[in-house]
């Protein structure tokens, strides 16, 4: 039997690391404008060799260099090179940090007030909105923390996402493992009670809909919730209309107001028992299903195109993203050409009193190294940014060759360009290409666009043209539009009428655009009388 016994063994093998260096210059491509400039603004407080410059106005230490460099040439040109940094234009920064005796003077010193963004109030969420209605209820302590492990689950559109015996573990904290014994049953059986008396608690909160588990549970939430209030109302106008003298007029509305409550039953009926039917929109099958006439299903369906499927979008919207263009694509003696937007983007150096600390014979080792390493980090992220500048510049100057005509027409004379097609042609990797154009914007005669809006695919078009992906869509969606809403045309007919324009797609990729798009399909288009 064999030993065991350490030994040592050597082997042969490639694998890529990616340095820190190359890690920035990846994560530094792929920012947009505004991202770029919170990192250089993190960056500069956290290295104090980097320093922001205004390139507008000369700075003492500037001309003050010059005239130190027009002195020592003669002598510079002699001397053999010190260290590597002395070949660097560094800037001015270090007597902020260490003469304490320094002051900025009065007119020119900024007083720090706080932001007026710290004064804007937060949107509500559903879980604010939900937590702050059960606050003010009178609930038990168990009851209350089981509504809140319920709020806790809705989705964005204020959905129930996990079952009764799901919340029930949560709230006992057994796991499901262990759930199946005979010892906790007892224990997730009253939590299981307590759950579903939680959720019909949030159930009556406002806005009427959420915690359902479906869209017909949703749905009937509602209405009941509707039926309640008018419930009320009706009685209200039947208790004040006894000595009514315009009984005339009272009696017009008390039609008006049978004919509501009869809709609001027949909805719930409807939806009940019918929903199929009612995504169909066939409003005669659904009377017959129904067992109304037609107008009373008609009248029945208007209610329900009231109703919100969605009940939590309402305190769940996205926040707007606040754009601004990378790049601006200008049009300039007939030529196209790109420039970047750096406005407001700030101009680093390094600085120069830190360069005179490294080079000064009583400076502690420590802190040369210090500063050497800082020297270091600041020298990558500003070559990252150059490299940034012209790999989305050698992108762009593509785009604009390639998209001359989308850029003089619009979108109707836009070409399909592939990823891979950009980078072969600048030389790099697809990824590169890739993160120069990820969230970046341009600003171009026809709008701002996002730079991944010029490269699509394309299908055969007339006389071997390529279409692109986008433009095909935009066809397939005008087709729908402009056909007769009694007889829709189905997904042959589309494909057959592309083929006539001389673009060749199959019935299967027509029902794919189409499912893109969420345009309903030829049966749920059909207008019936």
């Amino acid at each position: 039997m064999a030993l065991l016994q350490p030994k040592l063994s050597l082997k042969v093998a490639q694998r890529q690391v990616l340095t820190p260096g190359l890690m920035q210059m990846v994560s530094v491509l792929a920012l947009n404008k505004l991202e770029l400039k919170e990192m250089i603004d993190a960056e500069m407080v956290e290295n104090p060799v980097l320093e922001e410059i205004d390139e507008s106005v000369p700075m003492l230490d500037e001309v003050a260099g010059r005239e130190e460099r027009l002195e020592r040439s003669a002598d510079e040109a002699a001397a053999p090179p010190k260290d590597v940094f002395n070949e660097i234009d560094f800037g001015s920064y270090f007597q902020e940090y260490l003469d304490p005796g320094y002051h900025t003077q009065p007119e020119y010193e900024e007083s720090e007030k706080p932001s007026f963004e710290n004064f804007l109030s937060q949107p509500t969420t559903l879980s604010d909105h939900l937590a702050w209605q059960l606050g003010s209820l009178s609930l038990e302590r168990q009851l209350e923390e089981a509504a809140d492990l319920v709020i806790g689950n809705l989705d964005g559109d204020g959905y129930l996402a996990a079952s009764d015996e799901e919340l029930a573990r949560a709230l006992t904290q057994i796991p499901a493992e262990t759930a199946s014994e005979n010892g906790h049953a007892p224990e997730l059986a009253r939590a299981l009670d307590l759950v579903r008396r939680a959720i019909e608690v949030v159930q009556g909160l406002d806005p009427a809909g959420v915690a359902a588990r479906d869209l017909r549970e949703c749905l009937l939430l509602q209405v009941a919730a509707q039926q309640h209030e008018f419930g009320h109302l009706y009685a209200r106008q039947a208790a004040e209309s006894g000595d009514d003298p315009h009984r005339a007029f009272r009696a017009e509305a008390d039609a008006q107001l049978e004919m509501r409550r009869r809709s609001m039953e027949i909805a719930a009926a409807i939806v009940d028992r019918h929903l199929p039917l009612l995504q169909k929109r066939d409003v005669k099958d659904l009377a017959r299903a129904a067992q109304v006439t037609v107008d009373e299903a008609h009248a029945a369906v208007e209610f329900i195109r009231t109703l919100d499927p969605r009940p939590g979008r309402i305190y769940n919207r996205e926040q707007a993203r606040l754009i601004e263009p990378d790049v601006v694509f200008v049009k300039r003696g007939g030529e196209w050409t790109v420039s970047m937007n750096e406005e407001d983007l700030p101009s680093l150096r390094l600085s120069r009193r830190y360069r005179r600390l490294l080079l000064s014979d009583s400076t502690d080792k420590e802190v040369k190294d210090y500063v050497k390493e800082r020297f270091r980090s600041a020298l990558q992220l500003m070559r990252n940014i150059a490299q940034r500048k012209s790999t989305i510049l050698r992108t762009c100057e593509i785009i604009v060759r390639r998209q001359a005509d989308f850029l003089e027409h619009g979108v109707e004379s836009l070409r399909p360009m592939m990823i891979k097609e950009v980078a072969e042609e600048i030389g790099v990797h697809p990824s590169t290409v890739s993160r120069a154009v990820a969230n970046k914007y341009a600003h171009t005669p026809q709008g701002v666009l996002e730079l991944r809006f010029f490269f699509s695919e394309g299908a055969n078009g007339p006389e071997g043209a390529d279409t692109p992906l986008l433009v095909l869509k935009r066809k397939v969606r005008k087709l729908i539009e402009d056909e007769d809403a009694r007889h829709p045309l189905t997904d042959d007919q589309l494909a057959l009428m592309l083929q006539s324009q001389g673009i060749q797609l199959t019935r299967r990729t027509v029902a794919k655009y189409r499912e893109d798009m969420n345009i309903p399909s030829t049966h749920q288009r059909r207008k019936r009388d």
